[in-house]
């Protein structure tokens, strides 16, 4: 018996556009200076900005919060108690060549339940950077 699986279409630079534009629209109307990071479904960079008031670290923060949600396919705000002493993860932190980052504020992009890119938001409290990145990822259509 054959299974055929339908093609989901891919993130384009329109909708990495998109994604940045609705995070920082949410975090500008919450005052916070942000970086926002869209990587594609291979971890490849589609768009970043980091608003001129950001700390310079938002930048690299956005990056591996998107780059970590992509790879665990999990939002990091889902991930952090993993990384603690004893936890499932806990070693996973400093595992890889390119480090991931366990706090709040990346979310996975999915199209018709499939993984086709990431959204990292930095400069906030994790808590915020997840509701900027996660409102994003909700208006995308």
């Amino acid at each position: 018996m054959s299974t055929i699986t339908a093609a989901v279409a891919p993130l384009t630079t329109q909708d990495a556009e998109a994604l940045v534009e609705a995070a920082r629209t949410a975090a500008e109307a919450a005052g916070v200076a942000a970086a926002v990071t869209v990587l594609d479904a291979g971890g490849h960079l589609l768009a970043f900005r980091r608003d001129d008031r950001a700390v310079l670290i938002a930048g690299e923060t956005s990056t591996r919060k998107a780059y970590t949600a992509l790879q665990l396919n999990a939002p990091t705000a889902d991930l952090v108690d993993a990384v603690q002493p004893g936890g499932l993860f806990h070693t996973l932190p400093t595992a890889l060549d390119r480090p991931l980052l366990f706090i709040a504020g990346g979310v996975p992009v999915r199209r018709d339940g499939r993984l086709i890119g990431a959204l990292g938001v930095g400069g906030g409290a994790p808590e915020q950077d997840h509701g900027f990145a996660a409102a994003a990822v909700d208006s995308l259509v």
